[in-house]
């Protein structure tokens, strides 16, 4: 049987950081505050010349040395990203053409948001199972720094910009056990960011984006609480099966919810959050990375990843490492 496997992951992350202490000196909030509700310290902001194609590359170059394979090896490009390089074509395709690998299919995912990541292992572990190709690239590339309002504090401390890669490859032994995608548009108010297409671009507010927090905390917990039952399920496993869980880094109180429901130490959950803030798509393979090249997950582990996010889309990977 063919299973897809991790061959390699790799990270980008801006050289600018910018602390809840900065943020002290600019709006009505202090590190004390946004520690306690978010359990952020501080967010990466990508400089006016960095963006979500220059980001996703300098990623997968790091995942593809992680691997030991080459841009000629990839059979598919698949990034997730709220913040394109362009509408189209995709930043999936401007990759390829950096990589000079024309030919194989590449495309976006943006309409998933912070989901994007689980959505784009999904597809990318289909093709790999069914023999049509090898090797997949799979990446989250956030900006999401640029689409906050930063007079909004409710919003805009939660934020940070990285990209983090993945390469998917073909293998004898487990790898992706499954994967469950979900999707609810009755609460396409919750998280949303509006482009206005067609139309004048004249309430810049319109163009930020907008949350829910309290309302899209609630059904977070209720909807990874099923998710974690119902991927479990699939594999026959019980809670104790699982070693490390790679969650979506949106919430502190959250990731501390989905530990405890599957009766995890906070010490076997991956978190970046309070370093990296929220970084939409970006932020699972980031936290996973991070695990990884600390030396903390190994070989062998049994990882439960989940991400959710505008749609509201979510989504779940039970992987053996």
């Amino acid at each position: 049987m063919t299973y897809s496997k991790i061959l390699g992951t790799g990270t980008y992350l801006p050289d600018n950081v910018v602390t809840n202490f900065d943020l002290e000196k600019t709006m009505d909030t202090t590190n004390e505050w946004i520690i306690q509700r978010t359990g952020i310290k501080q967010r990466h902001v990508a400089r006016d010349d960095e963006t979500a194609l220059s980001m996703a590359e300098a990623a997968a170059r790091q995942a593809m040395d992680a691997a030991g394979i080459t841009p000629n090896d990839i059979g598919m490009i698949i990034i997730a990203t709220t913040t394109p390089q362009k509408m189209f074509p995709s930043t999936a395709c401007l990759l390829q053409q950096r990589f000079a690998i024309a030919g194989c299919p590449a495309f976006d995912l943006n309409s998933t948001a912070c989901a994007g990541f689980i959505y784009g292992i999904s597809i990318a572990d289909m093709y790999i199972r069914s023999g049509k190709i090898k090797n997949a690239l799979v990446i989250g590339s956030e900006l999401a720094t640029r689409v906050v309002d930063w007079n909004d504090r409710a919003t805009c401390i939660l934020f940070g910009d990285g990209a983090g890669a993945f390469v998917l490859g073909s293998s004898d032994e487990p790898g992706i056990l499954s994967t469950h995608l979900h999707a609810d548009g009755t609460y396409n108010d919750v998280l949303f960011l509006p482009v206005n297409i067609g139309k004048p671009l004249e309430v810049e507010k319109e163009l930020f984006l907008t949350m829910k927090g309290n309302k899209l905390f609630k059904l977070a917990v209720n909807i990874l609480d099923k998710l974690f039952d119902e991927t479990l399920a699939a594999n026959h496993m019980k809670k104790s099966d699982v070693d490390w869980l790679i969650p979506h880094q949106a919430n502190i109180r959250i990731i501390e919810a989905m530990a405890k429901k599957l009766e995890l130490p906070m010490d076997r959950v991956a978190i970046s959050l309070d370093e990296q803030a929220n970084t939409s798509s970006a932020s699972i393979p980031l936290a996973l990375d991070k695990e990884i090249r600390s030396g903390r997950i190994k070989r062998g582990d049994m990882l439960m990843l989940e991400g959710f996010g505008g749609g509201l889309a979510w989504g779940s990977a039970l992987i053996k490492y």
